[in-house]
């Protein structure tokens, strides 16, 4: 039996075969050491160092809200500040989990009127302007400057933006953090290297998102600044996110990272979002609001017309994407799927 697939989230998709693979694995192998003391933990952490081409410190935790607060609250004293965009997923969707677990260390929105600001990216002038804005006693001290990667709106920072961005970053001192929930798409949508445009380009430490990309469960924390990581196992700890079965977050982890099934399944993804999108330009009722560059396409539709589409029981956002609507393609989604929800969109508007 077959089950529609949905585009509210790349979520909602399955573990992919490769993943699947190695879990039951690793839960075959008989007797492990727990808490990230097993061969499958070491074999997949060693696999991302090579990928990144540097001895980075490595660190699995079970979603992508606590990798990204317990990464920023390494960086981060109570009394000091984080710099992200206004549409950040710190920011607007993580329940002030941030602030949280680094005991009260403030989110300082940068807004920006300039082009890269409308697609959901901080510029360097906006950087500037709340880094310096104020340096007195009374105020909280930026820190750390976070970028999301590919961003909320789907767009991608590219290398030349991300180390524009970290020279301004280490002018003042601040820490590159990097919430790449859906990093394997942006890598994908660039072409490059994960070494270019993570460490390379200045980003200090990296939440690589497995989720999305065909995991059951679990992020990767990876420092490339490993003195940033240095009590981050007695973080992980406190906040409940050390697995005991370990292995069964990391070994998956083999699965994705051999033969570059990540990169495939992101190449996927986004080769979706593209058929989508070229189907979305051919209806006259329907804007859409950029040219997708990972796997999300955000579009305006009459609101009529997106009722009838939730009343026929497809699944998608609005509220993510600033009034618009927003369309997620996974590892998984079939050209079926989308021309059948392009054609259900064609119908509806017909009407």
């Amino acid at each position: 039996m077959t089950t529609r697939q949905h585009f509210a989230s790349d979520n909602y998709a399955g573990t992919c075969p490769e993943a699947l693979h190695w879990f039951l694995e690793a839960n075959a192998s008989g007797h492990e050491p727990a808490y990230g003391d097993d061969r499958w933990t070491q074999k997949s952490s060693d696999m991302l160092r090579q990928l990144f081409e540097i001895d980075c410190d490595v660190y699995y935790v079970f979603n992508g809200t606590a990798a990204n607060s317990l990464a920023l609250a390494s960086i981060c004293q109570s009394y000091q500040s984080v710099i992200c965009s206004s549409i950040a997923h710190i920011e607007n969707d993580e329940c002030g989990a941030p602030g949280f677990f680094s005991n009260g260390a403030k989110l300082l929105v940068a807004e920006s009127q300039s082009p890269s600001a409308q697609l959901g990216k901080l510029s360097p002038e906006a950087l500037h302007h709340v880094a310096t804005k104020r340096t007195d006693l009374h105020y909280t001290k930026p820190r750390a400057v976070s970028i999301t990667q590919a961003t909320e709106l789907g767009t991608v920072y590219s290398v030349d933006e991300v180390s524009a961005l970290s020279e301004v970053a280490k002018r003042y001192g601040l820490k590159m953090h990097m919430d790449g929930a859906r990093f394997a798409n942006a890598v994908a949508y660039l072409g490059c290297s994960a070494a270019d445009i993570t460490w390379k380009a200045g980003v200090d430490v990296l939440c690589f998102g497995g989720t999305k990309n065909g995991l059951p469960v679990g992020e990767a924390v990876v420092f490339f600044d490993r003195e940033l990581s240095k009590d981050f196992a007695w973080r992980a700890k406190q906040a409940g996110q050390l697995a005991s079965k370990m292995r069964h977050i990391s070994a998956p982890w083999v699965g994705m990272l051999e033969n570059d099934t990540w990169l495939r399944n992101a190449r996927h993804a986004n080769a979706m979002a593209q058929r989508l999108y070229q189907g979305l330009l051919k209806i006259p009722s329907v804007n859409v609001m950029h040219p997708p560059q990972a796997n999300g396409v955000f579009a305006n539709l009459p609101a009529p017309a997106i009722q009838a589409l939730h009343a026929k029981g497809w699944k998608f956002y609005e509220f993510i994407a600033g009034g618009g609507c927003r369309f997620m393609c996974a590892w998984d989604t079939t050209e079926a799927s989308v021309d059948a929800f392009l054609a259900d969109i064609t119908r509806t508007l017909a009407t």
